[in-house]
């Protein structure tokens, strides 16, 4: 099969960013959710993406903690309605409304009333704490087989970006992720991890990008702790311009090759620090 013309792999790749790249986030998170970069934050669409079967208030409890932990909920921003939860996470209001209690019990909500209130996320939580917490208590073992899952589905979506993009696309990543601030880690993990995402969706495979999306809203807390060294967000940073450079000059072997190498180094970085932590 002959290589496509930019034009249509720009027009297959823009259908996928409508209807297969991305889940379309429900009317709650696009009412209470940001506009912090005038679009929605995609780690907030993998956030309330529904849980099936295994909704229990458990599980809708843990994924909110790890989004608010992890950064992605931030510090007085307001949850969407328990009616509106449940949707979101198919689950009945009486969980959504159990998970809520816990989740104010662990001090990591607060509840206003009136007009204007509702559930918001507490000013105190904070999500470096809860990161090396979460690293601490995760083995050796369970960080590499999370790495190599993550680097599994990470280098399938760039082979494939690599193979069905435009470059125009690839331009206006780098675009985005060029009016970042780089010294400031909170707004990188933020601007990376949805660049993550975008990169992923070029793929033109609704099934690897839904599943580098929920990938992202997992290990970003840990990406985050690495982001907090100067020297290992740099490298971080460099390795993904060239991933994007690889990606956008069609390179399918090198964009493969460099973000297998990225994950690799960070997650030596998160083996050290995992370590200092438990030491005695």
């Amino acid at each position: 099969m002959s290589p496509a013309t930019p034009t249509s792999r720009g027009r297959k790749a823009g259908r996928v960013h409508q209807n297969e790249g991305m889940v379309v986030p429900p009317a709650a998170i696009t009412k209470t959710g940001s506009a912090r970069s005038g679009r929605p934050h995609r780690l907030l669409r993998a956030v309330f993406q529904p849980i099936g079967d295994e909704g229990r208030a458990a599980l809708v409890e843990r994924r909110i903690a790890e989004a608010i932990m992890g950064g992605v909920l931030h510090a007085g921003e307001r949850l969407p309605a328990e009616t509106d939860l449940a949707q979101s996470f198919g689950v009945a209001p009486a969980t959504a409304r159990e998970a809520l209690l816990a989740l104010r019990e662990r001090g990591l909500i607060t509840t206003r009333r009136g007009r204007n209130g509702g559930s918001f996320v507490a000013e105190s939580a904070d999500p470096t704490t809860f990161a090396r917490e979460a690293l601490a208590e995760t083995s050796r073992v369970a960080l590499r087989d999370a790495a190599t899952h993550y680097v599994a589905v990470t280098a399938a979506a760039v082979e494939l970006a690599a193979r069905r993009s435009d470059p125009s696309e690839i331009a206006l990543i780098r675009h985005r992720l060029e009016r970042v601030d780089a010294n400031d880690p909170v707004a990188w993990r933020r601007a990376s991890d949805d660049a993550q995402i975008e990169l992923s969706a070029l793929s033109q495979s609704a099934r690897l990008t839904r599943e580098q999306m929920r990938l992202q809203a997992e290990l970003s807390p840990l990406l985050a702790l690495a982001d907090r060294d100067v020297e290992r967000r740099e490298k971080t940073r460099a390795r993904f311009w060239a991933v994007l450079s690889a990606v956008e000059q069609g390179d399918p072997a090198t964009a493969v090759r460099l973000s297998r190498a990225a994950v690799g180094e960070t997650v030596e970085w998160l083996i050290d620090l995992r370590e200092s932590l438990v030491a005695p």
